[in-house]
């Protein structure tokens, strides 16, 4: 039975679930969810997810909320992306923990406040807050990157699916691949991966959608 993926085009944090789901060659099938129409505040959805938000993961009679859980349960289960040894599984989990806290957690909030939020709604101040904090995360990848082809060990791991997550979608919000030049090559490393697709191509939704 294919596993469910509740998702949206728009949402980098189920992009990483999705592009697991799609490189372990597991099979998935999208459930979309109308977050810009209220659908994940809608009580249907409550009763599957009482936090609110995508991602949500159906495995049959297991069902898994945030990414980070996710992704370790999809390692887990594939025997894939997970590191080569104990140290390995910790270092990505450290990564793991560090994207959501500075690098996902800032970069969704921008860019769902510069691009996606009324230009009248929007806190004063807070963006380029919240670029400025990225732009110290960014550093601290590309630094870790030079000289390496994946955040962990020799190989892509659910480390660099959950940090890249963000970085390939077209809004603004205050990330330039050309700024950072062992992000950029990294990125490409994981495009070139098998089965690899844009966001707005592996779930359902996108802003033209409601244009």
């Amino acid at each position: 039975m294919a596993m469910k993926l509740y998702c949206f085009g728009e949402s980098g944090n189920a992009y990483k679930c999705a592009l697991a789901l799609t490189l372990t060659g597991t099979e998935w099938e999208p459930v979309f969810v109308d977050f810009f129409r209220g659908e994940a505040r809608s009580p249907a959805f409550l009763a599957i997810n009482p936090m609110g938000e995508v991602p949500v993961l159906v495995d049959g009679e297991t069902t898994l909320t945030q990414s980070g859980v996710i992704l370790d349960y999809l390692s887990s289960k594939t025997g894939q992306l997970g590191g080569r040894s104990a140290a390995e599984r910790r270092e990505v989990l450290r990564w793991l923990f560090w994207d959501n806290h500075k690098l996902s957690g800032q970069a969704g909030t921008t860019r769902f406040l510069g691009n996606f939020l009324a230009p009248e709604k929007r806190p004063e101040g807070v963006i380029p807050f919240l670029q400025g904090r990225m732009k110290a995360a960014y550093k601290v990848l590309d630094a870790h990157l030079a000289g390496r082809d994946w955040i962990v060990g020799t190989g892509p791991t659910i480390a660099d699916l959950s940090c890249c997550s963000y970085l390939y979608y077209p809004e603004p919000f205050g990330f330039d691949r050309k700024d950072w030049p062992n992000i950029d090559r990294w990125l490409d490393g994981i495009a070139a991966l098998p089965g690899w697709k844009h966001p707005y191509d592996m779930m359902p939704g996108n802003p033209s959608d409601r244009a």
